[in-house]
């Protein structure tokens, strides 16, 4: 019997690094230019700060627009000049919003903002950090130094059912009757369709929550997410200190030697963005 070819992959995708800017602070407008008060501002993310930083024209529009920070007692939002208007999240405008903030979190723990978060003036922008001042600073202190990432599992469900039918004598037999067209095979094809069905289950569970578990101890909290299309088995994310970068690494690779026929994708470092949730009490702009 010809050997069948075994697949175990893991693969990390990670984050495109924009040029680094340094932070500085933010210079004085000059006479008369206040002109930008009159443009909307786009929120990026939360982060702690207790002078005016500048991250450089890396921010969201046909353009870069320059990005910089918003002040109150510690906090900052991250944000840049826009037109008021109604963000399509196209693949450029996410890719912008996502680029600002995995710029700011190589130097700052951050809370990101949900894509298209538009205000329409500096004193909306402080009131926002007035008024959700203790939710930010609770958030910030909980996600101090602590990353995200994002893992998804798929299987070859074909070789899966051809390990299922070499260990199940159930499902053997009913796959010979139906292959010798003796008996009901209508009856023999409905059981053995419900029979895979139920071991495909089966198994996924039980090799998800291995996968959980044994990422348990380099990570500080996970999320599962549904998962996409037929070959998915898993999607979720987990959230680790950064110091465990490496070894939540490491980790990953060795559970996707364990496992044939599984293809491991992994994304990261990513702000939180599964692990914050801050509803917003101050109106955005329209």
């Amino acid at each position: 019997m010809a050997k069948t070819q075994k697949t175990k992959s893991v693969t990390r995708v990670r984050p495109a690094r924009p040029v680094k800017v340094e932070p500085r602070p933010t210079r004085p407008a000059p006479a008369g230019a206040r002109g930008s008060e009159s443009r909307g501002k786009y929120v990026y993310c939360i982060i702690r700060a207790s002078r005016p930083l500048e991250f450089g024209p890396i921010g969201i529009g046909a353009e870069p627009a320059a990005v910089q920070t918003v002040n109150h007692e510690g906090i900052a939002a991250v944000f840049s000049d826009t037109p008021v208007e109604i963000f399509d999240a196209t693949r450029e405008n996410v890719l912008a919003h996502e680029r600002v903030n995995e710029a700011v979190m190589r130097e700052h723990t951050v809370i990101p903002m949900s894509f298209g978060t538009v205000f329409k003036t500096r004193d909306d922008i402080v009131e926002l950090l007035r008024g959700a001042h203790a939710a930010f600073s609770d958030v910030l202190f909980k996600m101090e130094d602590k990353l995200e990432f994002g893992l998804k599992v798929l299987w070859d469900r074909d070789l899966i059912i051809q390990e299922i039918e070499r260990e199940d004598e159930d499902i053997q037999r009913l796959k010979k009757e139906i292959s010798s067209q003796k008996g009901s095979t209508y009856f023999a094809r409905m059981q053995y369709g419900r029979l895979v069905d139920a071991a495909l289950q089966a198994r996924s569970e039980r090799r998800v929550a291995d996968i959980f578990e044994q990422l348990r101890s380099v990570s500080v909290a996970s999320r599962a997410n549904k998962p996409i299309g037929d070959k998915m088995i898993m999607n979720a994310a987990f959230l680790v200190a950064r110091s465990q970068e490496g070894a939540f690494d490491a980790k990953v690779k060795k559970i996707g030697s364990q496992y044939e026929n599984m293809t491991f994708k992994y994304t990261g470092p990513w702000p939180p963005y599964n692990f914050v949730n801050i509803r917003l009490k101050l109106e955005r702009a329209k």
